[in-house]
Formats: C-alpha cells, sequence, structure tokens
C-alpha cells in the first residue's frame, strides 16, 4: 500500500550494475511486508481470544500497527537522506526483527500492552523498509519503465499479503488448537511464529549487507523548495487524501474481521484455523485484481473503473449483511478482487497537475494510509454496540465517499489540467 515515489527524488550512480539481480532482491522486501500485514488478521482474533478483549480493544492491533506509518514515516524519510537507501533498508529489517522478538517476552509475561508495543516497533521496521525499497525500485532502470516495475513488485507484495494468513493458521492456530487451556496457551502459540519472523529479518539483513548492490543517492528538489504554490490549494489532492484515508481503513478494517466473522455459526461455523485459510482468499482476490484492473484503466478512463469498483464493493457489503451462510462469506472475500485498484488509482488521481509540488503531496498521500490505524476501531465500536455483520456499515461509507471522490472530487481546475498539459508535453 506504499505511494510511488517521485523519480526525481533520487539518483542511481551505477545504472548498469546488476540492476536485474538488484530487483530480485528487492523484490524480497515488497514480500515481507506484504506478508507480516496480512498476518495481523490473524493475530487480532487470536489475542482476542488470549486476553478476553472486546473487538475495540482488538483492533489496537491495527491502530498501532499502521499509527506508525503516521507517526514514523516523516522521521524515515529523514533518516535515509542521512544513512542511505541500503543502510535504510537493513535498519528497517533490524527493526522489524526487533518487534517480532518482542512478542516473546509479551507472551511470557501476558501483557497485551508489551504486545502492542512490539507492533509499533514491527510496524516502524516496515515504514523504514517501504520509504527505502520503493524509491530504489523506481530507479532500478529507465524512467519510462518505472511504473512497470513498481507495479510489479506490489504484485510480489500481494503474494505475501495471500501467504501470511496461510502461515498463521499453520503456526498459531494449529498450535492453540490443540490446548485445553486456550487462554494461557495460545498467548504462547505466537512466540515461535514471530521467533522465527524475527531470525528470518536477521538473515535478510545480514544478506543485505553483503550484496553488491547498486548505490542511490538521494538530492533535494530545487524547484520543488522555490514554489510558492501550496499543497492545501489542489482539492484533487486534499480530497484524495481522505479517499486514500478511507480505502485503507476499508480493506484493513475486512480483513481484521473475516476470522471472527467466519467463525459464527450462521455464517460459516469455521474454526479459526479454517478460518484463517479464508482469509487467504480475500488477499489473493486482491493479488489477481491487481493484474485485471492494471489491463482495464488502459482501455478505461480510471475514474470509471475507481467508482464501478467502489459500487460493486457496496452492494456486496450490503449483501453480506443482509445474508447467511456461504453467500455471506463468499461475498464479502470478493470485496478484495474490486479494492485491487484503489490505491493507485486514487493517488495517481491525486497528483496529476501538482509539477513541482509532487513529492509532497505523495508525502501527504502516504500518511492518510493512518486510515488502516482509524477506520478497524471504529467498526470495533460498532461490533460491540450491535454486532460484527452489521459493523461493516462503516466500509460501506468509505467506500460512498470513494465513489464520490472518483466521479466528482477527482477532477482538477483550470490551472492544474494546465500544469498536467506542460507536465505530458514535457
Amino acid at each position: 500500500m506504499a505511494g510511488p515515489i517521485s523519480q526525481s527524488s533520487v539518483t542511481l550512480s551505477d545504472p548498469a550494475k546488476n540492476s536485474h539481480f538488484a530487483f530480485a532482491a528487492m523484490t524480497t522486501l515488497f514480500f515481507i511486508w506484504g506478508f507480516i500485514t496480512a498476518l495481523n488478521d490473524i493475530l487480532i482474533p487470536h489475542l482476542k481470544a488470549a486476553f478476553d478483549l472486546n473487538y475495540t480493544q482488538a483492533m489496537l492491533v491495527q491502530f498501532c500497527f499502521f499509527g506508525a506509518y503516521f507517526i514514523v514515516s516523516p522521521f524515515a524519510g529523514k533518516l535515509i537522506e542521512k544513512i542511505g537507501y541500503i543502510r535504510g533498508i537493513i535498519t528497517g529489517l533490524v527493526t522489524i526483527a526487533i518487534g517480532c522478538g518482542l512478542f516473546y517476552p509479551a507472551a511470557e509475561v501476558e501483557v497485551y500492552a508489551v504486545f502492542l508495543l512490539g507492533l509499533f516497533i514491527l510496524a516502524s521496521g516496515v515504514t523504514i523498509l517501504q520509504v527505502s525499497a520503493n524509491p530504489y525500485v523506481a530507479v532500478l532502470g529507465p524512467e519510462k519503465t518505472a511504473t512497470s516495475r513498481l507495479s510489479l513488485a506490489q504484485a510480489i507484495n500481494s503474494v505475501g499479503h495471500t501467504l501470511g494468513p496461510m502461515f498463521g493458521a499453520a503456526l498459531i492456530f494449529a498450535a492453540a488448537g490443540v490446548a485445553s487451556e486456550e487462554a494461557e496457551i495460545s498467548a504462547k502459540a505466537v512466540q515461535f511464529p514471530y521467533l522465527l519472523l524475527a531470525g528470518v529479518m536477521i538473515a535478510t539483513a545480514i544478506g543485505f549487507k553483503f550484496l553488491k548492490l547498486p548505490t542511490i543517492k538521494a538530492h533535494e528538489d530545487v524547484q520543488e523548495d522555490k514554489s510558492s504554490d501550496s499543497i492545501w490549494s489542489h482539492k484533487a489532492l486534499i480530497f484524495g487524501t481522505v479517499a486514500i484515508f478511507f480505502y485503507v481503513g476499508a480493506e484493513v478494517s475486512i480483513g481484521s474481521f473475516l476470522v471472527n466473522y467466519f467463525s459464527q455459526p450462521d455464517i460459516a461455523g469455521l474454526n479459526e484455523r479454517q478460518a484463517s485459510h479464508m482469509v487467504s482468499y480475500y488477499w489473493g482476490a486482491a493479488m489477481i485484481g491487481r493484474f485485471v484492473g492494471a489491463a482495464l484503466t488502459r482501455i478505461i478512463a480510471p475514474i470509471y473503473v475507481l467508482a464501478f469498483n467502489s459500487a460493486i464493493a457496496i452492494i456486496l457489503l450490503f449483501t453480506t449483511m443482509n445474508t447467511q451462510g456461504e453467500v455471506a462469506m463468499w461475498t464479502v472475500i470478493s470485496i478484495g478482487f474490486f479494492n485491487s485498484i484503489m490505491f493507485p488509482t486514487i493517488f495517481t488521481l491525486a497528483i496529476r497537475g501538482l509539477g513541482p509540488l509532487t513529492g509532497r503531496g505523495s508525502g501527504l498521500l502516504c500518511q492518510a494510509i493512518v486510515g488502516g490505524a482509524i477506520l478497524p476501531l471504529i467498526q470495533g465500536y460498532v461490533a460491540d454496540i450491535s454486532s460484527v455483520q452489521f459493523s461493516f456499515i462503516v466500509p460501506v461509507a468509505a467506500y460512498i465517499y470513494i465513489a464520490w471522490y472518483a466521479l466528482v472530487g477527482s477532477k482538477l481546475t483550470p490551472s492544474e489540467l494546465k500544469q498536467l498539459a506542460q507536465e505530458d508535453q514535457a
């Protein structure tokens, strides 16, 4: 869910050196943060049962995780400027390992707050990783193919999203499922999986330390600094920032409730391990949708694809809210497919015509990922006072706004259209 980085912000010092090998190495990082992010969907119901939490308390997992994006992103950018992109990648991996390692003492002392601290540190590492890896991939080759490279890397990210819930089902719920004392042992069931992840992060960091990769140097965009324009005067950007907030919030919130939702007798009646496997279909549908959406947006105006997908997501949510059994289960899973093109489409619509302000606009949009921290909490509260099934009204509201943004809020002013025409000519 990380946005594209302005190509003008980085320089490849040795463009001919091992670019294909370097790209292959970078895709492992996209896989890693997709894998870890999706694993939260398994962790939430697990910790909910272990600590006897209500839904609002359980959604603090996503609040701490995605809250790190909002808090750490600005500092991560400054850190990369000082230490460079490769060292930034290594720092991100080590920070993730520290966060994963905290899960062991958290389970030993059985304190939920320690888990949340570990998640915040883990997510801080993911944020540093994204700030480092996105621009690195963007400049590993010709500028005209930068979008293609980022799209492929994001597809690998989706593979991680798809496999993460399977990993959680196999190692976390399998360990908890054999125990009769669920509250005590299920809390400790996360120790081995997250220690394993910590070990993988350390090994990957060591690998990047010794890999001979091209060097990227950051530099300031002088034009941007001299611009008297302000990002706050661009309505499409401001409305787009809100749209990113709602999109990420809706996608994350839906995924966070799936295990508990599928465990309900009137929906699917699955045990937690079976329900965890079904979460992979939600993220797998998004992976397939990325490829289909990439083709569609070449022949159909992106605003119409975005509006259509938002409308279908709304219909699917109302369907799952008013049905039971397999219909309710598969309709909510299908939303993943229609989520697929939303982030890149909103992002692209929002930064059109910004010219020298593109870098600042991109930063504002990336901070809007904090929606993944806020909307799950709101849906958790609604679930606590009503039901999980009715709580899907929260993402319905989000998709209504996104549909409005596609058709109305994304329209450019005459001056922005002029700027966009100048960029196209250049």
